[in-house]
């Protein structure tokens, strides 16, 4: 009885490290943008060591893909570029699932109109991933971040 309870805390313990460890950041032009240009942007997500995501196109129909979706008032964002990722073969899998490990970065512009009204613009970018180890994969989480940027 104790064994199985042990197991049971062990297994609960592990998925919540794996699904809170990932760290979601983000910025735009380094933090300041002028009226009536384009100006790039990034999410990125950090990933420990010893757990990977999959990536946006995992290959498999039971791998949920990592997704960013951005929103904004007053200012037109580009479409969210995906890393290639890395094709890897895991024990949980009959077939190689396509993930991303590390630090990654997902790539948007950002438009602001000459007639943009006030001093800062803000971006909510939404990150949903599935986090794996070798041996499990994790519910997914959404994590949402608000990256801001002076317009000048």
């Amino acid at each position: 009885m104790f064994f199985k309870l042990g197991i049971l805390v062990t297994t609960l313990l592990l998925a919540t490290i794996g699904a809170q460890a990932q760290s979601v950041t983000g910025s735009i032009a380094e933090g300041t943008v002028k009226r009536g240009t384009v100006a790039r942007g990034k999410v990125v997500l950090t990933i420990p060591e010893d757990l990977h995501v999959n990536s946006n196109a995992p290959n498999s129909k039971y791998a949920i893909p990592t997704t960013v979706k951005l929103t904004a008032m007053g200012i037109r964002l580009g479409p969210v570029i995906y890393p290639k990722g890395k094709t890897k073969r895991f024990s949980f899998s009959d077939t190689p699932i396509n993930v991303y490990d590390g630090k990654v970065e997902f790539g948007f512009t950002v438009t602001v109109p000459r007639a943009f009204k006030g001093d800062s613009l803000e971006v909510k970018a939404t990150v949903r991933y599935q986090a794996c180890n070798d041996e499990v994969c994790f519910p997914p989480r959404t994590r949402e971040i608000l990256i801001s940027a002076r317009v000048r």
